[in-house]
């Protein structure tokens, strides 16, 4: 092994996913150069070997059982034309440097999830969405370019307009068809760090989809958070939060001399010492409760920092402890508009386990991108973080999965710990045109990891 990497160890490192339900070992190396990043790829052993961010993957997509793992956080170089704001972008630079690069210079990221906590290159594999699909898509079509290490040690650069298809192929395509080392990407310009947001609270689930549905078109972001804890004529309520990038002219005259600084702070962490976790059934309820009740039943023109309207769980360090040892699932399905009565059965059967989530997520996605594993599609998606341990949620989880499927939908292979191998091709109907394509790329299975086991990709 190359003398060039840093961080190897004979036994092997524990890694899990963000919900920590299932850990397994794997060695762990940093590559220090593109010439050990290659080396390092053509003496992985039989188990394969697999990159690796900053393990914001809820499941076991970042995992490598018993084979290797390449931490890219060395390949962490920012070169921004400040005149076009096209970046060029190491795969192991996280949203949060990059924000912290950019955003003083008037651009911006065209699509961030829910945290800032993900590299460019994690981004890419699993091809993130944010509050904005419905009108921007998803974060592999904003990519110009990107740079990938082969089985063969080789570096290529693939683009969109690639007649192969090579760049669809990796776009989404879970750190499978080889390694990301870095990509070029537009940026959006912006005037201000700050976003101008319209809030409306909804008495029930229909009411909030309705309201989503017939405005969500004039916001370039939408997300809803649901009550999924609330029963009755209460079922499905909620907070829909909508808005854009404020403009300079629409700050206070005291804040435009600072209207692009950015310095998000974190301002607690939870231990990991906490035996039952803090987030249970009767938490989680009376968490809804209060959420629901201080949010107005309607404000429009709110001034809100990025921090605060994306990424409010990243102000609170290592808050997956909150669920304690046995961890939590984050459970996020899409269906086509036509089976929008999908997202009231999900509700409804887990209330009835009860299996509560105190972050219950609705949006609208758009138009679906060439990537054959991309996520999301046209139609309703729906994310819920909920405790792992409660008792029998596996078996509605699998029946819910088998209702998705039937309709036409899919579950997000990024969040994923669970989902059942020959539900996949249902899910996902260009599956075997992927493997095809990853079998041309990989024709030794060299990039592997604990999800493509699992579902037997």
């Amino acid at each position: 092994m190359s003398d060039s990497l840093a961080g190897l160890g004979t036994d092997g490192t524990l890694l899990s996913g963000w919900g920590r339900t299932a850990p397994t070992r794997a060695r762990v190396s940093t590559p220090m150069s593109s010439d050990s990043l290659s080396n390092l790829v053509l003496e992985s052993g039989h188990r394969g070997i697999l990159a690796r961010g900053l393990g914001r993957a809820y499941g076991d997509a970042a995992q490598n059982s018993g084979g290797d793992v390449a931490d890219l956080a060395r390949f962490d170089r920012i070169d921004l034309d400040p005149d076009t704001g096209i970046a060029k972008i190491g795969a192991g630079v996280s949203l949060d440097q990059l924000l912290r690069k950019v955003l003083p210079l008037g651009w911006f990221i065209p699509v961030t999830p829910g945290t800032r906590q993900v590299t460019i290159g994690g981004a890419i594999a699993a091809d993130v969405h944010g509050k904005n699909h419905h009108i921007d898509g998803t974060f592999g079509a904003h990519i110009l370019e990107l740079e990938l290490v082969g089985a063969d040690g080789v570096y290529r650069k693939l683009t969109p307009q690639d007649p192969a298809a090579d760049f669809w192929l990796t776009v989404g395509g879970m750190g499978l068809t080889g390694l990301i080392t870095q990509a070029s990407m537009q940026l959006l310009p912006v005037t201000t760090s700050s976003l101008r947001v319209d809030t409306e609270r909804a008495t029930d689930l229909d009411d909030l989809m309705s309201r989503m549905t017939s405005g969500d078109d004039d916001y370039r972001y939408s997300v809803a958070w649901i009550d999924c804890v609330a029963g009755g004529r209460s079922l499905g309520r909620g907070v829909l939060t909508r808005g854009d990038h404020a403009k300079l002219e629409e700050l206070s005259m005291a804040d435009r001399a600072t209207a692009l600084e950015f310095d998000p702070k974190v301002r607690l962490g939870i231990p990991n010492v906490i035996p039952g976790g803090l987030l249970n059934r009767y938490s989680i309820s009376a968490f809804n409760e209060l959420w629901y009740r201080k949010a107005p039943k309607s404000r429009a023109g709110e001034i809100q920092s990025i921090g605060t309207f994306f990424h409010p769980l990243d102000g609170v360090r290592n808050w997956n402890n909150a669920y304690g040892p046995s961890g939590f699932l984050q459970y996020q399905f899409v269906v086509p508009m036509e089976a929008s009565d999908l997202i009231r059965i999900a509700i409804e059967r887990l209330r009835k386990v009860p299996a509560p989530s105190f972050l219950a997520v609705l949006k609208r996605f758009g138009a679906a991108n060439p990537a054959p594993l991309s996520f999301p599609q046209p139609g309703w998606t729906l994310a819920l973080d909920i405790p792992a341990a409660i008792p029998g949620l596996s078996v509605a989880l699998s029946e819910l999965d088998d209702l998705v499927a039937a309709a036409g939908g899919r579950i997000y292979l990024a969040k994923d710990s669970r989902l059942r191998p020959d539900l996949l091709p249902l899910m996902y109907p260009r599956l075997t045109e992927w493997q095809s394509g990853r079998a041309r790329l990989d024709p030794t299975r060299r990039f592997n990891s604990d999800l493509a086991r699992r579902l037997l990709l």
